[in-house]
């Protein structure tokens, strides 16, 4: 019984950090979105809203399934993140600088995936492949903003 309840606060460990990731990113694309004048980076950007979107509601399922109680970010810092957001729109808008912004946002998301596929290796297979999704997600996301730097 111990172990159980022990892997299920490890699984609600990681599924909480997944969907706080995702969380994060699809708030960051939010706020970013509406300082937008690139018609290619505004499509990639709603491209990556959607894939961010499957993420989330794949947490919110395994959730449900698990009887797993996820978080989302606390409201402080949601307002952090989009006054950050505003405060470095506000003296420049231009494609690279957003796309430089979002690549910053998106490495410190691989690296959370990173550090949780370290700190969480015996969560359920199902969490870690849904980590695994999203690393590769990050990971091809810097690769498609890198061409509007």
């Amino acid at each position: 019984m111990e172990n159980e309840n022990k892997d299920k606060a490890q699984n609600q460990l990681l599924l909480t950090s997944i969907y706080q990731n995702v969380q994060t990113a699809l708030q960051s694309l939010d706020n970013i979105m509406k300082t937008v004048k690139c018609d290619a980076l505004a499509a990639e950007i709603s491209k990556q809203e959607g894939e961010y979107n499957i993420i989330s509601e794949e947490c919110e399922m395994i959730a449900k399934s698990e009887d797993i109680d996820i978080k989302d970010n606390n409201m402080f810092e949601k307002i952090r993140l989009w006054g950050s957001i505003k405060m470095s729109t506000i003296s420049d808008k231009s494609t690279s600088h957003i796309a430089q912004m979002l690549l910053i946002g998106t490495f410190m998301g691989v690296i959370t995936c990173l550090k949780d596929q370290s700190d969480h290796a015996g969560a359920d297979e199902e969490i870690l492949n849904l980590l695994s999704k999203l690393l590769k997600l990050e990971e091809a996301n810097i690769e498609s903003l890198k061409t509007y730097l």
